[in-house]
């Protein structure tokens, strides 16, 4: 088992396919919840959300190893420095300015979007993870997505079922009014 495992954390072609599939399975799974209650990132926003993310993170590992293997004589001449995890910090960078064009503000002070926008932030960490091959941290974190997204849901409902919320509407002729209106 042992060198199965140390096969799937090499780079190479099967690890990078299974880091992949990976990815691909995970948001599909969160995705699938999502497309099955019409919600408007579905399937393919997540499966494109985590297999993007992983792959950028492949891309990351593949020019660090080109750059300690083939193009090493010219990354020391050129005094070259590589930081592979920026690639991963600009797919979160990224992730969030599309995630927040999601969330929405709707009647009386509700805002629509936050779990769509969020889940896709997930997608694109769980990505992360399947390309860099943290195998474990993918299976555990989709059990623990998939568990809140499907399971929790129903409680939330009815714990939001049991609270009283109350609009009040107060107008006034004057900003001299906000004293009285506050006490």
């Amino acid at each position: 088992m042992s060198g199965l495992t140390d096969y799937l954390h090499a780079f190479n072609f099967t690890s990078v396919f299974v880091r992949l599939l990976l990815a691909f399975l995970a948001g599909g799974a969160i995705g699938f919840g999502r497309a099955r209650k019409k919600q408007n990132a579905g399937l393919r926003t997540f499966i494109l959300t985590s297999v993007g993310a992983a792959l950028t993170v492949i891309i990351s590992m593949y020019e660090y190893e080109m750059l300690c293997g083939q193009w090493a004589a010219a990354a020391s001449f050129a005094e070259l420095k590589f930081d592979g995890t920026r690639f991963a910090a600009q797919v979160i960078n990224g992730i969030g300015f599309l995630a927040a064009g999601t969330i929405i503000a709707v009647a009386h002070q509700q805002v629509s979007g936050l779990t769509t926008a969020i889940g896709l932030f997930t997608a694109a960490c769980l990505g992360i993870a399947a390309g860099a091959g943290f195998y474990a941290c993918v299976l555990i974190s989709v059990f623990f997505i998939i568990f809140t997204l499907e399971f929790l849901k129903p409680l939330e409902v009815a714990y939001k079922r049991r609270l009283r919320n109350i609009t009040i509407t107060v107008e006034f002729d004057s900003l001299k009014d906000t004293e009285t209106i506050e006490e």
